[in-house]
């Protein structure tokens, strides 16, 4: 991968009723590039749209990958990576890091009726989720926009050491950073 191919990395901090998402433009070669924030409802449905909000604001036409940390952020704000792939004209890779059973047993016991089903719906719509090892160690991915030979060296191209890609790495300091700072003195 050539030193200039940039991802958009994108990871969340939440407290209370609201999640900071922050996208972070990390380049193959570890370099920084730019930083965008958006916010989503805790338990709600909009996590896509302030995702294809916050690649909008960045106006760069130079990134070539979209990273989400996950795919439910904000206690199951479940994100539609076709959606997003569709919205930017993006690859879009879901990465998680724990092994799993799934989120039907969870979904279930968090929600009912139309919001249960509806999110039902959405996750069984996702791409399959496989394993990746990088590393020494073993991420969880789904893409969307890309063969699975190239989605997984993109992701071991933006992975230069452990196991967490480098634009999702900065994007959940950056999250974390700024949710403490927007939430400094409050209980």
């Amino acid at each position: 991968m050539k030193a200039g191919t940039r991802a958009l990395g994108v990871a969340e901090s939440y407290r209370g009723e609201e999640s900071t998402l922050a996208g972070c433009v990390v380049r193959a070669d570890r370099a920084v590039d730019g930083f965008a924030f958006e916010s989503c409802t805790v338990g709600g449905t909009d996590a896509t749209a302030a995702v294809i909000d916050l690649f909008r604001s960045l106006g760069r036409e130079d990134i070539q990958y979209l990273f989400l940390a996950g795919i439910a952020p904000a206690w199951f704000n479940l994100l539609d990576p076709s959606r997003i792939a569709d919205a930017t004209d993006r690859p879009v890779l879901s990465i998680s890091f724990e092994a799993s059973s799934g989120l039907e047993t969870p979904l279930r016991e968090a929600f009912s009726g139309p919001e249960l089903e509806n999110r039902l719906d959405m996750y069984r719509s996702l791409p399959s989720r496989r394993e990746l090892g990088i590393n020494g160690e073993t991420v969880f991915v789904r893409s969307v926009g890309l063969p699975t030979d190239e989605a997984d060296a993109a992701v071991r191209g933006f992975t230069p050491e452990g196991g967490r890609p480098e634009p999702l790495r900065v994007a959940r300091l950056t999250a974390r950073a700024a949710n403490r700072w927007m939430n400094r003195g409050k209980n």
